[in-house]
């Protein structure tokens, strides 16, 4: 997915410093993202990925 889909959506939801694990897993589901995908946008842009699921993140 696009980079910049990822920033807009978690811009919407006010996600700018860190996000909790099972959030992100609803965020990718509700928006079709891979959780690789956004993974990997979050660790590239210093979004912190809390109580991290299976060590998914």
């Amino acid at each position: 997915m696009d980079a910049n889909k990822i920033e807009e959506i978690l811009k919407e939801m006010g996600i700018t410093t860190e996000i909790r694990c099972p959030e992100a897993f609803r965020i990718a589901e509700e928006y079709g993202i891979s959780r690789a995908d956004l993974g990997a946008y979050c660790n590239e842009h210093g979004v912190k990925i809390r109580g991290c699921q299976l060590g998914c993140f």
